[in-house]
């Protein structure tokens, strides 16, 4: 299953501790590797530099806790659960054809 992954930076605190929270994480991202069972299609930052987001798939949910619970520390996430457009749209027109059904 597809997933995409959300973060946004955590700002609380004072000018030299976000500096000194943006070296601590820089340094934890450059020695994490994803876990095995989950393939990574996208990993992008947002250009305003308040987070990012993640394009995963992998057949075990438990494996999404890797990234929050290595840098929860300095991020807060959200996982959303995703399925390609084709296939939502036919759901959800499923969905409509029968609400039409019943009147």
């Amino acid at each position: 299953m597809k997933y995409v992954i959300s973060w946004t930076y955590r700002w609380n605190g004072s000018a030299a501790e976000n500096e000194q929270s943006i070296r601590r994480a820089l340094s934890v991202f450059a020695n994490w590797k994803p876990v095995d069972g989950v393939t990574y299609h996208q990993l992008v930052g947002r250009l305003d530099g308040s987070g990012g987001f993640a394009v995963v798939e992998t057949d075990n949910p438990m494996n999404l806790t890797d990234a929050p619970n290595k840098f929860g520390f300095f991020a807060d996430y959200q996982i959303f659960p995703v399925g390609e457009l084709a296939e939502v749209a036919q759901s959800i027109e499923e969905g409509a054809s029968f609400r039409e059904s019943i009147g």
